[in-house]
């Protein structure tokens, strides 16, 4: 499979379809009519944003405030609208990466389809087999994805007051119930 490749898209977002217990997470990224899903792990989600924030920072901190990176998520970015339909997942992910490229002031993001021998392989590699997403966003667009990832994994399942573990709407046998509370 090819290298899917998007610069500056006008759209790019981590999303989950489904109940909460039961959501299948994405990343999609949309120019025009073109749009791609590619499926992911919600903590693959959870991760990539939280590593898009401290790229993000990092960058801001060595150019001393100079670099084109926000320090919030402009509000004109912010994007609660659900994922584009139809979700048709083009792969799954297994390895990411995350770059900075100082050239253009972009965050490159690659998601790489997963692989039965993903040890073996390398991320970008020229492996015609191995699907790749390339996403290219600016530093105001990635803290905006980011925001909003973590807005996505939050929404799941409420914690357990007592042990923190997600409840679930079948039961739930918490770990601190044996007694002891504190």
């Amino acid at each position: 499979m090819p290298v899917i490749s998007y610069d500056l898209p006008e759209r790019f977002v981590a999303g989950a379809v489904g109940r909460p217990g039961e959501r299948a997470f994405y990343l999609q990224a949309r120019s025009g009519r073109r749009v791609t899903s590619v499926g992911l792990e919600k903590f693959q989600v959870t991760l990539l944003a939280e590593r898009l924030e401290e790229l993000l920072d990092e960058v801001l901190r060595r150019s001393g405030g100079d670099a084109p990176v926000p320090a919030v998520t402009p509000s004109e970015l912010r994007d609660d609208a659900p994922l584009d339909q139809p979700v048709e997942e083009e792969f799954r992910v297994g390895t990411m990466a995350l770059a900075w490229d100082p050239e253009d002031q972009r965050v490159v993001i690659e998601a790489q389809e997963v692989t039965e021998t993903e040890q073996d392989a390398e991320i970008g590699e020229d492996d015609p087999a191995i699907a790749v997403l390339r996403v290219r966003i600016s530093p105001a667009q990635a803290r905006a994805f980011a925001e909003r990832a973590l807005k996505v994994v939050a929404a799941g399942r409420p914690p357990c007051p007592l042990c923190g573990l997600p409840l679930d709407a079948e039961g739930h046998v918490c770990p601190r119930q044996n007694g002891y509370l504190g």
